[in-house]
């Protein structure tokens, strides 16, 4: 039976803070707390997405939390899913949003390590390739091109990694080519090229490899405004098939303004983590396992055979938290 959850964290302050978090089966006796699982032996990073505001909308709160999570599990990187500078992405490698919206925001040292970043619809108004060229400016922004891909040792081991993808679902939209503010900058790009690069890349026989994430901005699923947008249709009937094909296990997306877990049939758990600097509505779909209308972020902690994913919002509260074991 599906159900809606109104969780109450009550604070020191005794003022309550309300957060809508849906769940598919919620527990009975649900505990929210603050106090995180840890994985000193796992392959920690925070994903988040959606967040350049110079630091408005919950965005400095947002960071803040980020920081003090990414010091307690000592996280190794940081992935966006995109949507790195709004309104309308940045216009060369020295755009002062770098500075205002990034530099500025995430200065806790323990957001000093790398940034693995994917482009959104936004950076595609203005100049998506200046965040390309950043990567040499920027000792920790890591987009050394619109597509690309690393494989991850866990815990230093280079004989068990974890191999992450990250794409540029932009180009394989069809309507944005039709778009006055995306049209240009998508035109030019070669969607037959990626696909066969990301074959190539997920295909890869490396014994090593324990777990295949795919990192990009818009998803295939949602319970968010764009369940059944063009967007979701569009990047659902281009890369699912791809997906499926090689075992993917974690599609990791942003777009929606909200923190979701979805696991439709099939091998891959697809995760939302957009809210880093906006929420929006959510609902509860069918595939859905949490949907959750609130500021925030996602800590994922792989090992050999388990990955958790902890979510927490803005406040440092955890507010969901699964574990996938191989």
């Amino acid at each position: 039976m599906i159900k809606r959850l109104l969780l109450i964290f009550p604070l020191i302050t005794s003022v309550s803070l309300y957060a809508q978090v849906l769940m598919k089966t919620p527990s009975e006796n649900l505990t929210v707390s603050k106090t995180l699982t840890k994985e000193p032996t796992a392959l920690n990073f925070i994903a988040m997405g959606d967040w350049g505001r110079n630091g408005a909308d919950h965005q400095k709160q947002v960071a803040k939390q980020m920081g003090l999570t990414a010091s307690e599990v000592k996280a190794q990187f940081i992935i966006s899913t995109g949507d790195n500078f709004y309104p309308s992405g940045v216009i060369s490698d020295h755009d002062p949003l770098f500075k205002y919206s990034f530099e500025d925001i995430y200065t806790d040292f323990s957001l000093q390590w790398d940034w693995y970043s994917v482009l959104g619809n936004h950076d595609y108004k203005s100049n998506p390739d200046a965040q390309v060229a950043y990567s040499k400016i920027s000792r920790r922004w890591k987009m050394p091109a619109r597509y690309f891909a690393k494989k991850f040792p866990i815990n230093g081991d280079l004989n068990n990694q974890v191999l992450i993808a990250f794409i540029d679902t932009n180009p394989l939209i069809p309507e944005f080519y039709k778009n006055a503010e995306y049209g240009p900058n998508v035109k030019g790009q070669d969607t037959t090229a990626q696909k066969k690069w990301l074959a190539k890349t997920l295909g890869d026989k490396d014994v090593t490899i324990k777990w295949k994430i795919v990192v990009g901005h818009h998803p295939m699923f949602t319970g968010g405004s764009r369940t059944d947008g063009y967007d979701t249709k569009a990047i659902r009937g281009s890369l699912k098939s791809v997906l499926d094909q090689y075992g993917v296990d974690v599609y990791l997306t942003g777009h929606e303004h909200s923190l979701q877990y979805i696991k439709p049939e099939g091998k891959t758990h697809h995760f939302i983590s957009g809210a880093a600097s906006e929420k929006t509505p959510v609902k509860l779909i069918p595939d859905a396992q949490m949907v959750a209308s609130e500021y925030g972020f996602m800590l994922f902690s792989v090992s050999n055979n388990q990955l958790r994913v902890q979510v927490l919002n803005d406040e440092g509260y955890i507010i969901y938290s699964t574990l996938i074991k191989k």
